[in-house]
């Protein structure tokens, strides 16, 4: 939900409409419905225990139908195999939503043979299988040395994770949100361990579950960050092609208090791209995280520096929509999602870390769903600049500041070249189509006038006739003539 500010909608975000709508004081999350990780499942708990006993209630239900129709009917054997097996049905449906408690978790799996040759037969190339390989060792050999610190319970803690990644390659066939939970289990009663059983200060605690995330997520990578199962690479096309057609959208238009003529607001700006970018290039959801911040925080120092003060919610969010749509992260919902599912929930539900991706997912949300009046246009305009029509009015090349980037000037310069050959290009094939119209309406007119002029004057074809001989030649049968004259000579 977006509020309003003045006439325009759609950038201001109240600080509340962050936070857990049950009134925890945690941050919400829209894949969560606006719960925190802790509320949300406990209502996905709720829902799930609701479903069991009407499940449950119908089986005994099922049951009663059998025992009266076997007393009742004649044909027992009939009516006994119909009710039951609406009974075996539904009891099937119940084994596979499978109850994601940790006690039926780290049961075994029947399937996990047939699975893993599944698996293996998705996995990617050879290299990339290499570099997976070296990177999971280095992770694994660090993580080993970070548990010796910690000495009986770093064992403990390790038997754990490896009891875990045994059982997730045993379970690949649960859904994605069946992993998530299972994940979100493990990490809860991990925590608990490190705080009751093994009496670790919570100082250590959030260093070691920092490092069991980072352990088991980048083990888990490949199988859980964009699966084939979801529609998160859909809805990443779906995201990119979105921005793609917002490509003329400016920081004016959507009030952003960023002057990137400041060489040192440019270079922030620079630095918040390229964090938000890389982002899709770490493993482990708290990496991904820490992108979200460092961005977060370059977007703070370029506004700080453009105002001259602090800067404030009310401009962060404007600014971090605007360097969404500049970078075009690859594959973001895939990234929040990921982050969602498979995160520390500590992290997402306070901190800084928490609320900067908070502010990512309204910043995504909004790009969805910005219209003409988010940027205070007219809905002409808007539905011009996102069909590729025309372009709002670049910034005039003799305004620019002497110290900005030569590229940045030859890059808006042949931006404006090409859109002014677009509409030249658009004029001339409008000509030409009228030239052709007039070629074609004249032809016709003059091919008429032909017409009624020869249907007025007729030709007609007079017979040959004799030629006229010609006064000098000889013309010895006509003796009318007088003699020719003949020169006389006088003497003198």
């Amino acid at each position: 939900k977006m509020s309003l500010k003045s006439e325009r909608r759609g950038i201001h975000v109240d600080q509340s409409e962050l936070l857990c709508k049950k009134g925890c004081g945690y941050y919400g999350n829209p894949a969560w419905q606006g719960f925190c990780s802790k509320c949300w499942r406990e209502e996905y708990h709720k829902a799930r225990q609701k479903q069991i006993q009407e499940d449950w209630e119908l089986a005994e239900r099922l049951q009663r139908e059998e025992e009266e129709a076997y007393a009742s009917s004649q044909s027992t054997q009939g009516a006994q195999s119909l009710t039951f097996s609406k009974f075996e049905e539904k009891k099937t449906n119940e084994k596979t939503r499978k109850v994601t408690t940790v006690k039926k978790f780290f049961t075994a799996s029947s399937r996990a043979g047939a699975k893993k040759d599944i698996q293996e037969t998705k996995a990617p190339s050879p290299s990339v299988n290499r570099q997976a390989s070296i990177e999971t060792d280095r992770v694994s050999k660090e993580f080993i040395e970070f548990l010796k610190t910690y000495h009986k319970p770093g064992q403990d803690i390790y038997k754990q994770c490896k009891l875990f990644l045994d059982t997730m390659n045993h379970k690949r066939d649960l859904s994605i949100e069946e992993q998530s939970e299972c994940a979100q289990d493990f990490y809860q009663n991990v925590a608990e361990k490190l705080q009751t059983r093994w009496k670790v200060p919570p100082e250590k605690v959030e260093k070691a579950m920092d490092q069991i995330e980072r352990y088991i997520m980048t083990r888990q990578y490949k199988y859980v960050f964009c699966p084939e199962t979801t529609d998160d690479e859909k809805k990443d096309l779906a995201v990119q092609k979105r921005i793609r057609a917002l490509h003329w959208v400016t920081p004016q238009m959507l009030c952003v208090p960023v002057n990137e003529e400041i060489p040192e607001v440019s270079d922030m700006v620079v630095k918040a791209i390229t964090d938000i970018i890389e982002m899709d290039s770490k493993r482990v959801p708290r990496e991904k995280l820490a992108c979200i911040t460092k961005c977060s925080k370059h977007i703070f120092n370029a506004i700080k520096i453009t105002k001259n003060e602090p800067a404030s919610a009310d401009d962060f969010l404007p600014t971090l929509i605007y360097i969404v749509l500049k970078g075009n992260p690859p594959r973001l919902q895939s990234n929040i999602q990921y982050i969602t599912r498979f995160c520390n929930p500590s992290r997402l539900m306070t901190g800084e870390d928490g609320y900067y991706f908070t502010n990512l997912c309204c910043a995504v949300a909004f790009i969805e769903k910005l219209d003409a009046q988010s940027l205070n246009l007219s809905q002409e305009d808007f539905d011009r600049y996102m069909s590729g029509q025309t372009s709002p009015k670049k910034q005039e090349s003799d305004s620019w500041s002497p110290d900005t980037c030569l590229g940045v000037k030859q890059m808006y310069k042949n931006l404006d070249l090409l859109s002014q050959l677009n509409e030249r290009q658009e004029r001339i094939v409008s000509e030409a189509k009228k030239l052709e119209k007039d070629l074609i309406d004249w032809t016709d007119g003059i091919t008429k006038e032909v017409q009624d002029i020869v249907e007025k004057y007729p030709l007609e074809i007079k017979p040959k006739s004799q030629a006229l001989a010609a006064i000098d030649s000889e013309n010895v049968e006509n003796d009318k003539l007088p003699p020719p004259l003949q020169p006389q000579v006088y003497a003198g």
